[in-house]
């Protein structure tokens, strides 16, 4: 675990975000802060609000109340240094793009102008493609490769991007516990480096190993802090109602938690 981010500043702040769509409100008096160079993980139930949360931390969907900061600046204002990786049903698959294709529309994502790109930006596409371990995959085609090298895509995409936040929904859904473990240590070499990532999942097993902080969210804030403190049996009654006890894995210290 990352434990030297005590003294490091802000990287991702949510002061009272109150978000509704259609006359829903989905995300209520949401507050909470991610230092620079910390691998979180999102949990909560179908409807919490977690991909509503992505998607006002990127600047996609405006509040009704409250704010988000990216490094003390409000999305808008810091599109290099964020990058979102959706929800692979997101994804057109089928669209004939190769691995390097991909990656190369990170910089164009970073420019902000559709160019031919240069030297510097193919020789910044092949160092982001041999972090996620994918440059001998760089000429195949997106859709024929597994889910779990297909992610990889995606964080090699952002990284072209230049971005130092990187927001995941949902990344490790339909791959299978080996893929998912690669694309953990991509993960926490990133966060080595300094990255800062936030990782939306539905999967409580193997939480305390994978991530240094978890927020949990039911539309609010249940808990926010090290894995160990925050899995109460308090808060999985909060987030999962009755059946929350259910969800208590024995890998996760219980009692002495923090209820926020």
């Amino acid at each position: 675990m990352n434990s030297q981010n005590g003294s490091k500043p802000l990287a991702v702040e949510a002061r009272d975000l109150v978000v509704e769509l259609g006359g829903v409100r989905v995300l209520e008096s949401v507050s909470f802060g991610v230092k620079q160079g910390v691998l979180m993980g999102v949990v909560g139930p179908n409807g919490a609000g977690k991909s509503t949360l992505f998607n006002t931390i990127a600047g996609l969907v405006a509040p009704q109340h409250g704010q988000v900061l990216i490094h003390g600046h409000a999305p808008q204002r810091v599109r290099g240094p964020l990058a979102y990786v959706p929800q692979r049903e997101q994804v057109n698959w089928r669209f004939p793009l190769t691995v390097w294709d991909v990656v190369l529309l990170g910089r164009c994502c970073k420019i902000g102008v559709v160019r031919r790109p240069g030297r510097a930006d193919r020789e910044l596409a092949i160092v982001c493609l041999e972090k996620v371990g994918l440059l001998d995959k760089r000429l195949a085609l997106v859709s024929q490769l597994s889910g779990g090298q297909r992610q990889r895509v995606f964080v090699a995409r952002a990284l072209a991007q230049e971005a130092d936040v990187l927001l995941l929904d949902e990344a490790f859904s339909g791959i299978d516990v080996g893929s998912q473990e690669g694309l953990v240590e991509v993960l926490r070499t990133l966060r080595d480096e300094g990255k800062t990532i936030l990782t939306a999942t539905h999967d409580l097993t193997n939480l305390a190993r994978r991530f240094d902080e978890v927020l949990c969210i039911n539309r609010h804030i249940c808990a926010c802090g090290p894995p160990s403190q925050v899995f109460t049996p308090a808060v999985l009654e909060e987030l999962y109602g009755a059946h929350g006890m259910l969800y208590t894995n024995p890998s996760v210290e219980q009692g002495h938690g923090h209820h926020s």
